[in-house]
Parts: C-alpha cells; sequence; structure tokens
C-alpha cells in the first residue's frame, strides 16, 4: 500500500495505491467546491443523496460479499427525506461496506475506490472529474514505469551475478588480511567490511583487474548472499561504532557474524529447486 498526492486543478488529493484496489481521498476532492471547513458536509450531502446509494449499492453488490442488503434496502428507504442523514462511517458500519473506508492521521479524509471517487467528482464538476481522471492516470503510467524499471534492474542483476559466478573473471590477492592486521588502523569502514565479505580492499581490487576498473567495482561481483550479508554487516558495524567498539574488535565481531550467516544463506540456497517449467 503506497499513499501519493496528486494535483487536481491546484487541489491535493490523496491516493493510495494497493495493486488494482486505489482509493482516492474524497475529502480533499470536496474541496474544490467547498473548501476546508465544510468538506465534510459536501461528501455527507452526497451520500444523502437516492442516486449516489443506488450507485454505491451496486457497486458493492458486484465487488462486495459481505455486503449487507438487507441494511442498505433499510437505508435507501429513507433517502430523500429531510430527517434523513448519514455520513461515511455510518454507511461502512451499517452495510459493511468496503467501497468507502475513513482513514485517521496523517493522510486522514474519507477515501473512496477509485469507481466511486470518479463518480464523487462528477457531484464537483463534469470538468473537475475530467482533471482527475488525466492527474490519476499520469500517476498510474509512472508507478507503472517505476515497476518495470525495478523489474528490469533486478533481472538484469540477478543475470550478471549468474554470468560472474560462473566465469570468475577477476583476480583476488593473496595476502592475509587476517594475519597481519596493522592495515586496520588506516582502513576506512567499507574497506573494512569488503575485506571481510570479499578477502581485499576496493583499492587493491581495482588494481588487480584494471580492465574492469573502469566500469566495475568489486561489489558488483558479489552473489545476492554475499549482498545480503554485506548489508546487515553495515547495520551491525554502525551499532558497534556506537558503543565504542575499535577497528580490530569490530572487524573481530563482525567477521564472525558474516561467516555464520554466509554458510546459513548458502546453505538454504543449496536446497531452493527451481521448476523445470519456470
Amino acid at each position: 500500500m503506497k499513499n501519493n498526492i496528486i494535483t487536481v486543478q491546484n487541489i491535493p488529493v490523496g491516493v493510495v495505491m494497493d495493486g488494482s484496489n486505489d482509493y482516492i481521498c474524497i475529502s480533499d476532492l470536496a474541496k474544490a467546491k467547498a473548501g476546508n471547513t465544510v468538506a465534510k458536509d459536501v461528501v455527507k450531502n452526497w451520500l444523502r443523496n437516492r442516486n449516489t446509494l443506488e450507485f454505491l449499492g451496486t457497486w458493492e453488490n458486484i465487488y462486495n460479499p459481505n455486503f449487507k442488503g438487507v441494511e442498505f434496502d433499510s437505508i435507501k428507504s429513507k433517502a430523500g427525506l429531510h430527517t434523513f442523514t448519514l455520513n461515511p462511517t455510518e454507511w461502512v458500519e451499517k452495510t459493511n461496506a468496503i467501497g468507502i473506508y475513513v482513514k485517521r492521521g496523517k493522510y486522514g479524509g474519507t477515501y473512496a475506490h477509485k469507481d466511486i471517487a470518479f463518480e464523487f467528482a462528477s457531484a464537483i464538476s463534469p470538468v473537475f472529474k475530467l482533471y482527475l481522471i488525466k492527474e490519476f492516470q499520469r500517476l498510474k503510467e509512472l508507478e507503472n514505469k517505476n515497476r518495470d524499471w525495478n523489474v528490469k534492474r533486478l533481472l538484469t542483476k540477478t543475470n550478471y551475478l549468474i554470468h560472474t559466478d560462473a566465469i570468475k573473471n577477476y583476480i583476488l590477492p593473496q595476502k592475509d588480511y587476517y594475519k597481519d592486521k596493522s592495515w586496520l588502523k588506516y582502513a576506512e569502514e567499507a574497506d573494512i567490511l569488503n575485506v571481510i565479505i570479499f578477502k581485499t580492499t576496493a583499492k587493491e581490487w581495482r588494481e588487480l583487474n584494471p580492465s574492469l576498473a573502469d566500469k566495475y567495482n568489486i561489489r558488483d561481483f558479489a552473489t545476492i548472499n554475499e549482498l545480503t550479508v554485506l548489508s546487515n554487516l553495515e547495520s551491525h558495524n554502525a551499532e558497534l561504532i556506537k558503543n565504542g567498539k575499535t577497528k580490530e574488535e569490530r572487524f573481530t565481531i563482525l567477521s564472525s557474524i558474516a561467516n555464520y550467516q554466509l554458510e546459513i544463506l548458502n546453505k538454504s540456497t543449496e536446497t531452493i529447486k527451481i521448476p523445470e517449467n519456470v
């Protein structure tokens, strides 16, 4: 579930995106007609309308198997009476509706499924509705582009890792960083982790692999498990620094953590069976 803001004719409008079930804040939409002070009254008056209730009831019957039809019929029968009032909370509680809900706190207000929100926008203005649809579609297109980009990046990274795992076309030093720890005194934090995971510093890797150093760095050749442990070590290292541990102490502690986690992850990876038809 992701919170977003779109701007419709200078009105900021909250949007909650959750797959195909996207909800739009109709409290924000109401401000286009009434301003901040009486926006909730616009929503309440819209709910009192018989045509609105017919629309909401039909929507719920289509998409909500737990919709309370008997209670809905009772509400609809009162629509049009001067004494009839209805707010979003009452609507949800009485009918078990899912097309509308009330959200508290940040991004708070009355939210309606996009189908219902577009119908509500018609009550504000047909022109306002068109601008709402336009901005909502723009947001969806942007989300889809970002999702496609993330998937492509993940696939590219995965394929690249498989390739480099297969050929291992880089050189590692023969130096034993554990036997002689004098280098730790001047080492940067990133290199402490590099030595723990990759058994070398970034600088030494570049010197040993000049043909790769122009485009890549040592972490580009890491496996998924190594990257996972590396990320964990960064968090552990930050805590150890806060606790006043020296570089030597942290190197020993983090090495132990890395060895344990890599052993666990590598064993679990070996047990994963990929179906032949994937």
